[in-house]
């Protein structure tokens, strides 16, 4: 069996439909809002906020919010090309998204890197996130092919320091 390289890991998902409507479900405050989180918050490299159906752009800062989960992320927009890739800071990372078309439908490949190899980060990072982007893209999928979510959206639900390693829907 090959070593683990705790530093990186690849999601990638098929996906039944054009790479510019996956790359506006990435690239925009209003469809992010739809599949993944409750709140996406953009600005520009000028500090000024992005409309919500305005395509986020290299050097713009963000603000994540979840469902069911109180932290909020914030980070940078490191290349955004319009197309077909985006790559961001993310969790003390890097993320890179990039579309392609493959076999009749848009891979979505997702490598989150620069993670770092203390058992902290093993655990929280390559871990967590890992299951995580797993489930988001799933739910993309699912939000695209079939027009349903998946994740659990209700406000009132009180979450354990581990359900975020044990839910797969929050």
């Amino acid at each position: 069996m090959k070593e683990i390289d705790w530093t990186k890991f690849v999601r990638k998902i098929h996906i039944k439909s054009s790479i510019d409507k996956i790359y506006k479900c990435w690239a925009t405050q209003h469809k992010l809002e739809r599949w993944f989180l409750k709140k996406a918050e953009f600005k520009s490299a000028d500090n000024l906020p992005r409309a919500s159906k305005e395509f986020i752009q290299t050097g713009d800062t963000y603000s994540w919010q979840w469902y069911n989960w109180e932290g909020i992320e914030k980070g940078k927009i490191i290349e955004a090309n319009g197309r077909d890739k985006i790559v961001f800071a993310f969790a003390d990372n890097e993320v890179e998204v990039l579309l392609t078309r493959e076999k009749g439908m848009t891979l979505v490949c997702l490598t989150q890197s620069k993670i770092k190899t203390d058992e902290p980060s093993k655990m929280n990072n390559f871990v967590g996130c890992s299951n995580g982007w797993t489930f988001w893209m799933t739910n993309l999928k699912a939000y695209l092919e079939y027009k349903i979510l998946l994740h659990n959206k209700s406000d009132d639900q009180t979450l354990n320091p581990n359900d975020g390693f044990e839910y797969i829907n929050v």
